[in-house]
Protein backbone atom coordinates (compact mmCIF):
# COMPACT_ATOMS: atom_id res chain seq x y z
CA UNK A 1 0.00 0.00 0.00
CA UNK A 2 1.28 3.62 -0.73
CA UNK A 3 0.95 6.08 1.76
CA UNK A 4 -1.95 8.75 0.91
CA UNK A 5 -1.89 10.63 4.24
CA UNK A 6 -0.09 13.90 4.51
CA UNK A 7 0.33 14.44 8.60
CA UNK A 8 -0.86 18.32 8.30
CA UNK A 9 -3.23 18.50 11.17
CA UNK A 10 -1.93 19.17 14.86
CA UNK A 11 -2.65 17.08 17.49
CA UNK A 12 -5.93 17.98 19.21
CA UNK A 13 -4.03 16.67 22.44
CA UNK A 14 -7.26 16.34 25.26
CA UNK A 15 -9.45 15.65 23.25
CA UNK A 16 -11.52 13.18 21.70
CA UNK A 17 -12.07 12.60 18.03
CA UNK A 18 -15.58 14.05 16.71
CA UNK A 19 -17.81 11.33 16.00
CA UNK A 20 -21.63 10.23 15.68
CA UNK A 21 -21.39 7.84 18.98
CA UNK A 22 -25.33 7.52 18.06
CA UNK A 23 -23.92 5.89 14.49
CA UNK A 24 -21.19 4.54 15.31
CA UNK A 25 -23.03 1.99 18.17
CA UNK A 26 -25.50 1.29 14.91
CA UNK A 27 -22.08 0.29 12.78
CA UNK A 28 -21.47 -1.96 15.95
CA UNK A 29 -24.17 -3.84 16.12
CA UNK A 30 -25.35 -4.34 12.62
CA UNK A 31 -22.13 -4.37 10.93
CA UNK A 32 -19.09 -5.62 13.07
CA UNK A 33 -20.66 -7.26 16.36
CA UNK A 34 -21.34 -10.23 14.18
CA UNK A 35 -17.70 -10.95 12.95
CA UNK A 36 -17.49 -12.68 16.84
CA UNK A 37 -19.89 -15.02 16.36
CA UNK A 38 -18.05 -18.05 16.01
CA UNK A 39 -16.12 -16.91 19.26
CA UNK A 40 -19.22 -16.52 21.44
CA UNK A 41 -20.66 -20.22 20.07
CA UNK A 42 -16.95 -21.94 20.42
CA UNK A 43 -17.61 -20.28 24.14
CA UNK A 44 -20.67 -21.01 25.18
CA UNK A 45 -20.53 -24.82 23.74
CA UNK A 46 -17.44 -25.88 25.56
CA UNK A 47 -18.90 -24.12 28.94
CA UNK A 48 -22.35 -25.99 28.62
CA UNK A 49 -24.00 -22.24 28.96
CA UNK A 50 -27.72 -23.44 29.84
CA UNK A 51 -30.08 -22.77 32.07
CA UNK A 52 -27.86 -23.24 34.90
CA UNK A 53 -25.65 -20.64 34.16
CA UNK A 54 -25.60 -16.87 35.74
CA UNK A 55 -24.00 -15.27 33.13
CA UNK A 56 -22.59 -11.48 33.15
CA UNK A 57 -21.08 -9.88 29.84
CA UNK A 58 -17.86 -7.57 30.58
CA UNK A 59 -18.07 -4.69 27.84
CA UNK A 60 -21.49 -6.38 26.35
CA UNK A 61 -21.62 -3.82 23.72
CA UNK A 62 -25.12 -3.92 21.83
CA UNK A 63 -25.70 -7.22 23.48
CA UNK A 64 -25.75 -9.34 20.96
CA UNK A 65 -23.29 -12.15 23.24
CA UNK A 66 -25.60 -11.68 25.71
CA UNK A 67 -28.79 -12.84 23.48
CA UNK A 68 -26.71 -15.58 22.23
CA UNK A 69 -26.43 -16.72 25.77
CA UNK A 70 -29.80 -16.00 27.13
CA UNK A 71 -31.01 -18.09 23.64
CA UNK A 72 -29.77 -21.52 25.55
CA UNK A 73 -32.22 -20.57 28.83
CA UNK A 74 -29.04 -18.37 30.63
CA UNK A 75 -29.19 -15.62 33.37
CA UNK A 76 -27.56 -12.79 31.95
CA UNK A 77 -26.22 -9.49 33.15
CA UNK A 78 -24.53 -7.03 30.69
CA UNK A 79 -22.05 -4.09 31.52
CA UNK A 80 -21.05 -1.66 29.68
CA UNK A 81 -20.06 2.33 29.76
CA UNK A 82 -21.55 3.24 26.59
CA UNK A 83 -25.18 4.21 26.32
CA UNK A 84 -25.81 4.30 22.91
CA UNK A 85 -24.31 0.30 22.77
CA UNK A 86 -26.39 -0.34 26.14
CA UNK A 87 -29.67 1.31 24.56
CA UNK A 88 -29.48 -1.33 21.32
CA UNK A 89 -28.91 -3.97 23.69
CA UNK A 90 -31.77 -3.65 25.85
CA UNK A 91 -33.90 -2.55 22.47
CA UNK A 92 -32.38 -6.62 21.98
CA UNK A 93 -33.16 -7.99 25.73
CA UNK A 94 -35.23 -6.11 27.01
CA UNK A 95 -37.89 -4.25 24.81
CA UNK A 96 -39.59 -1.94 26.20
CA UNK A 97 -37.66 -0.99 29.20
CA UNK A 98 -35.33 2.01 28.88
CA UNK A 99 -32.85 1.60 31.83
CA UNK A 100 -32.20 -1.39 34.21
CA UNK A 101 -33.81 0.31 37.20
CA UNK A 102 -37.54 0.07 35.38
CA UNK A 103 -36.92 -3.64 36.27
CA UNK A 104 -35.91 -3.57 39.77
CA UNK A 105 -36.88 -7.25 40.25
CA UNK A 106 -34.61 -8.58 37.29
CA UNK A 107 -37.82 -9.56 35.35
CA UNK A 108 -36.71 -12.90 33.86
CA UNK A 109 -32.81 -12.87 34.81
CA UNK A 110 -31.65 -10.45 32.29
CA UNK A 111 -30.13 -7.03 33.16
CA UNK A 112 -28.17 -4.25 30.90
CA UNK A 113 -26.08 -2.00 33.27
CA UNK A 114 -23.92 1.02 32.73
CA UNK A 115 -20.47 1.70 34.13
CA UNK A 116 -18.19 -0.67 36.00
CA UNK A 117 -18.54 -4.25 37.29
CA UNK A 118 -19.54 -2.92 40.82
CA UNK A 119 -22.63 -1.46 39.52
CA UNK A 120 -23.94 -5.24 38.74
CA UNK A 121 -23.50 -6.45 42.38
CA UNK A 122 -27.05 -6.85 44.04
CA UNK A 123 -26.89 -8.70 47.54
CA UNK A 124 -29.86 -10.58 46.89
CA UNK A 125 -28.71 -12.49 43.89
CA UNK A 126 -27.07 -15.25 43.47
CA UNK A 127 -22.85 -15.68 42.69
CA UNK A 128 -22.13 -15.59 38.38
CA UNK A 129 -20.96 -18.90 37.37
CA UNK A 130 -19.35 -17.21 33.77
CA UNK A 131 -17.93 -14.18 33.36
CA UNK A 132 -17.15 -13.06 30.12
CA UNK A 133 -14.62 -10.66 28.38
CA UNK A 134 -15.19 -11.36 24.57
CA UNK A 135 -13.24 -7.67 23.78
CA UNK A 136 -10.67 -8.81 22.25
CA UNK A 137 -6.97 -7.40 24.02
CA UNK A 138 -3.39 -7.16 21.59
CA UNK A 139 -4.04 -4.36 19.19
CA UNK A 140 -3.92 -1.16 22.40
CA UNK A 141 -1.48 -0.48 24.37
CA UNK A 142 -2.91 -0.98 28.07
CA UNK A 143 -5.61 -2.86 27.35
CA UNK A 144 -3.84 -5.88 29.31
CA UNK A 145 -3.97 -3.87 32.35
CA UNK A 146 -7.34 -2.47 32.12
CA UNK A 147 -8.84 -5.60 31.33
CA UNK A 148 -7.34 -7.39 34.88
CA UNK A 149 -8.46 -4.08 36.49
CA UNK A 150 -12.15 -5.21 35.58
CA UNK A 151 -11.75 -8.74 35.94
CA UNK A 152 -10.56 -7.59 39.51
CA UNK A 153 -13.87 -5.91 39.76
CA UNK A 154 -16.40 -8.93 38.36
CA UNK A 155 -14.51 -12.07 40.11
CA UNK A 156 -15.60 -10.73 43.63
CA UNK A 157 -19.15 -11.42 42.06
CA UNK A 158 -19.00 -15.39 41.45
CA UNK A 159 -19.25 -17.82 43.16
CA UNK A 160 -15.82 -20.19 43.65
CA UNK A 161 -14.19 -21.92 40.64
CA UNK A 162 -16.65 -19.59 38.37
CA UNK A 163 -15.46 -19.61 34.67
CA UNK A 164 -14.30 -16.33 33.46
CA UNK A 165 -13.54 -16.02 29.61
CA UNK A 166 -10.70 -13.34 28.07
CA UNK A 167 -10.42 -13.18 24.54
CA UNK A 168 -7.45 -11.45 22.07
CA UNK A 169 -6.27 -11.94 18.51
CA UNK A 170 -4.41 -14.17 17.02
CA UNK A 171 -1.10 -13.98 15.67
CA UNK A 172 -0.73 -11.57 13.41
CA UNK A 173 0.00 -13.56 10.32
CA UNK A 174 -3.30 -15.74 11.04
CA UNK A 175 -5.03 -12.13 10.92
CA UNK A 176 -5.56 -10.07 8.07
CA UNK A 177 -6.75 -7.26 9.56
CA UNK A 178 -3.63 -6.79 11.75
CA UNK A 179 -2.30 -5.20 8.66
CA UNK A 180 -5.50 -2.95 8.48
CA UNK A 181 -4.80 -2.00 12.03
CA UNK A 182 -1.27 -1.27 11.19
CA UNK A 183 -2.82 2.20 9.65
CA UNK A 184 -3.94 3.32 13.43
CA UNK A 185 -0.72 2.67 14.49
CA UNK A 186 0.54 4.98 12.17
CA UNK A 187 -1.88 7.73 11.75
CA UNK A 188 -1.67 8.23 15.23
CA UNK A 189 1.91 8.04 16.29
CA UNK A 190 1.89 12.11 16.10
CA UNK A 191 -0.08 11.56 19.65
CA UNK A 192 2.22 8.93 21.31
CA UNK A 193 -0.82 8.06 23.94
CA UNK A 194 -0.59 5.54 26.23
CA UNK A 195 -3.42 3.96 24.51
CA UNK A 196 -2.19 3.90 21.16
CA UNK A 197 -1.24 0.26 18.90
CA UNK A 198 1.07 -2.27 19.91
CA UNK A 199 1.98 -5.56 18.36
CA UNK A 200 -0.28 -8.45 20.15
CA UNK A 201 1.75 -11.16 22.96
CA UNK A 202 1.22 -14.61 22.92
CA UNK A 203 1.01 -14.53 26.82
CA UNK A 204 -1.87 -11.47 26.73
CA UNK A 205 -4.38 -13.10 28.11
CA UNK A 206 -2.29 -14.99 30.83
CA UNK A 207 -1.12 -11.45 32.13
CA UNK A 208 -4.61 -10.47 32.17
CA UNK A 209 -5.74 -13.41 34.10
CA UNK A 210 -3.01 -13.36 36.42
CA UNK A 211 -3.11 -9.46 37.48
CA UNK A 212 -7.30 -10.50 38.67
CA UNK A 213 -5.78 -13.77 40.59
CA UNK A 214 -7.20 -16.36 38.06
CA UNK A 215 -5.91 -19.52 37.64
CA UNK A 216 -5.66 -20.76 33.53
CA UNK A 217 -7.86 -23.49 32.85
CA UNK A 218 -7.76 -24.06 29.18
CA UNK A 219 -7.10 -22.16 26.03
CA UNK A 220 -8.60 -22.08 22.47
CA UNK A 221 -8.85 -20.93 19.41
CA UNK A 222 -11.43 -19.54 16.58
CA UNK A 223 -11.73 -18.49 12.92
CA UNK A 224 -13.55 -15.30 12.86
CA UNK A 225 -13.24 -14.03 9.65
CA UNK A 226 -14.76 -10.28 9.15
CA UNK A 227 -16.69 -10.42 5.76
CA UNK A 228 -18.16 -7.19 4.60
CA UNK A 229 -20.63 -6.22 1.93
CA UNK A 230 -18.50 -3.55 0.36
CA UNK A 231 -15.33 -1.33 1.34
CA UNK A 232 -18.03 1.06 2.65
CA UNK A 233 -18.99 -0.94 5.17
CA UNK A 234 -15.84 -2.75 6.27
CA UNK A 235 -14.39 1.40 6.88
CA UNK A 236 -17.65 1.65 9.08
CA UNK A 237 -17.97 -1.54 10.79
CA UNK A 238 -13.95 -1.08 11.80
CA UNK A 239 -14.21 2.18 12.79
CA UNK A 240 -16.91 1.07 14.92
CA UNK A 241 -14.68 -0.93 17.12
CA UNK A 242 -13.13 1.91 18.34
CA UNK A 243 -9.73 0.80 17.36
CA UNK A 244 -8.81 4.37 15.60
CA UNK A 245 -9.82 7.10 17.37
CA UNK A 246 -6.64 7.89 18.37
CA UNK A 247 -6.00 8.56 14.36
CA UNK A 248 -8.83 10.55 13.83
CA UNK A 249 -8.37 12.91 16.90
CA UNK A 250 -4.42 13.15 15.51
CA UNK A 251 -5.66 13.68 11.84
CA UNK A 252 -9.20 13.54 10.89
CA UNK A 253 -11.94 11.22 9.71
CA UNK A 254 -12.23 11.84 6.48
CA UNK A 255 -8.42 11.31 5.88
CA UNK A 256 -8.27 7.98 8.54
CA UNK A 257 -11.50 6.67 6.01
CA UNK A 258 -9.11 7.18 2.76
CA UNK A 259 -6.14 5.23 4.17
CA UNK A 260 -7.97 3.04 5.99
CA UNK A 261 -10.51 2.55 2.47
CA UNK A 262 -6.87 2.04 0.43
CA UNK A 263 -5.70 -0.86 3.22
CA UNK A 264 -9.15 -2.59 2.74
CA UNK A 265 -8.21 -3.25 -1.49
CA UNK A 266 -6.20 -6.18 -1.23
CA UNK A 267 -8.59 -8.09 0.42
CA UNK A 268 -11.73 -6.72 -1.64
CA UNK A 269 -13.14 -9.36 -4.22
CA UNK A 270 -14.11 -9.15 -7.39
CA UNK A 271 -18.01 -8.95 -6.41
CA UNK A 272 -17.56 -5.68 -4.26
CA UNK A 273 -17.21 -7.78 -0.98
CA UNK A 274 -14.66 -7.43 1.59
CA UNK A 275 -13.29 -10.66 3.35
CA UNK A 276 -10.23 -11.16 6.25
CA UNK A 277 -10.10 -14.48 7.75
CA UNK A 278 -8.81 -14.08 11.27
CA UNK A 279 -8.20 -16.00 14.42
CA UNK A 280 -8.94 -15.40 17.65
CA UNK A 281 -7.49 -17.08 20.79
CA UNK A 282 -9.65 -17.25 24.11
CA UNK A 283 -8.59 -18.30 27.55
CA UNK A 284 -10.59 -19.96 30.32
CA UNK A 285 -9.73 -19.29 33.77
CA UNK A 286 -11.42 -19.90 37.19
CA UNK A 287 -11.73 -17.53 40.55
CA UNK A 288 -9.69 -19.18 43.48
Amino acid sequence: MTPTLVRQHLPRTGTGPRVDQRSRARDWSEIQERMLVPLYEAVYERLDVGPATRLLGLGCGSGLALLMAASRGAAVTGVDTSADRLALARERLLPGERDERSRPGGGDGTRIVRGSPREAARADAPAYTVVTAFEPIGPRAGDVEELGGLLSEATPLTGRGAAVVLAGWGPPERCATASVLRVAAKLAEPLRTTGGARAADRDDLERAAARAGLRPDGSGRVACPFGYADVDSAVRGLRSTGLFDAAITATDQVQVDKELAEALHPYQRPDGTVWMPNVFRYLIARTP
